[in-house]
């Protein structure tokens, strides 16, 4: 019998937290009426309502009518980047972002572009750096409406100059949206931003929850039809039980969060030396320090990415990829282009909390012959 499937992708999904799974649970005998409604059922839902924006905003650092609840972390993206730009629109039509920004937010600049608008990416270095000379000339550019920048990479873990940029952007006097989906939870939340969106189920929390939070003061506009839900931030009714697991699900995270980068950092640490040791001809690719805590990755050259996933997950790994040929686009990651490092063979390995020093050293004793493996099978051998 096989040894058992080993976990290694939370950066795009966490396992559910014990917490969230109790929640959800309790949640579900107490928050399924309307809780727009007058009548008792309905009250107990706007209180547990309540109660969980008021300790997500607590976590987060805003105030509670600053949060509005979203039906994904890609639709707070969407509304972040729009709402943003609507509300901006007398000043110009600008978006300036970092050109290593998660898809969701590459695709309502499309659709900005789409309309008239005008993106403006700028680029990062090959640690996957933002280049804040080349941000402060876009953002001070004339008609910038929006700036867009993620807190940390998602596909390399380069944790980003966030405070840097953010100062750029109030000189200028344009409003900074920050994708935290990657931080919030982990690790602590930068200042200087007006706009924030992250995504439950990255931290434990179940999928289907978002959040958007917009400082008072932003000049923002909701981009969907009008409705009175959620400070009219996001059309339709939340999925209530599912809000309350974000809610505790975040505040165990965030509360474990400096533990958890204490027991996860040295582990990927580990990663990062052995495989750049024990694998040959392969990239470790990101800031090596300036980092998160749980995501590592790296490409190996002369192997497929796909086959190579594939050939982990039937060893019992679940890893991720940014590289050719692992999606239906057939293209590589636009964060490794962008950074100009190899694509090829590409592995992100994301810890979480039932993440342990023996999954990380099972990964590790296994990788270097599955490589082998492949690069023989393509006839590449003599490495």
């Amino acid at each position: 019998m096989s040894a058992s499937p080993i976990y290694l992708d939370a950066a795009t999904a966490a396992p559910m937290h014990p917490v969230a799974r109790q929640a959800l649970l309790a949640a579900l005998d107490d928050g399924w009426a309307d809780p727009g409604k007058l009548y008792t059922q309905a009250r107990r839902a706007r209180q547990l309502l309540d109660a969980a924006r008021e300790a997500t905003a607590q976590t987060l650092g805003v105030r509670a009518d600053e949060l509005s609840f979203t039906s994904s972390g890609t639709t707070a993206a969407h509304g972040a980047v729009l709402g943003g730009l609507a509300g901006r629109r007398r000043v110009g039509s600008t978006l300036a972002h970092s050109a290593i920004e998660h898809s969701a937010v590459l695709h309502a600049a499309e659709r900005h572009v789409a309309a008239g608008g005008v993106a403006n990416p700028v680029p990062v270095d090959r640690l996957g750096r933002l280049d804040l000379t080349a941000w402060s000339d876009a953002v001070r550019a004339p008609g910038v409406a929006l700036a867009a920048l993620i807190t940390a990479s998602h596909e390399v873990g380069t944790v980003q100059p966030v405070a840097e940029a953010a100062a750029a952007c109030s000189d200028a006097g344009v409003p900074l949206y920050v994708d935290a989906a990657q931080s919030v939870g982990r690790v602590p939340l930068p200042a200087g931003w007006s706009v924030l969106t992250a995504s439950a189920h990255k931290w434990g929390g179940p999928a289907g929850v978002g959040l958007l939070a917009v400082r008072k003061g932003t000049r923002w506009e909701s981009p969907w039809p009008a409705d009175e839900r959620e400070g009219g931030r996001t059309p339709g009714s939340v999925n209530l039980p599912a809000v309350v697991a974000a809610a505790a699900s975040l505040r165990a995270a965030a509360a474990d969060a400096a533990a958890e980068e204490t027991r996860l950092a040295p582990l990927v640490d580990r990663i990062r030396a052995r495989v750049a040791a024990e694998v040959p001809d392969v990239e470790v690719v990101g800031e090596p320090v300036l980092r998160l805590p749980h995501l590592v990755t790296f490409s190996c050259l002369y192997v497929d990415g796909e086959a190579l996933l594939h050939a982990l997950d039937r060893r019992g790994f679940a890893v991720s990829s940014g590289s050719s040929c692992t999606s239906s686009t057939l293209r590589p990651s636009h964060v490794l282009e962008a950074m100009g490092v190899l694509s090829h063979g590409n592995v992100r390995v994301s810890l979480h909390r039932e993440t342990t020093e023996a999954d990380v050293e099972r990964f590790l004793a296994e990788l270097p012959g599955i490589v082998a493996g492949l690069r023989a099978e393509a006839g590449v051998v003599g490495l």
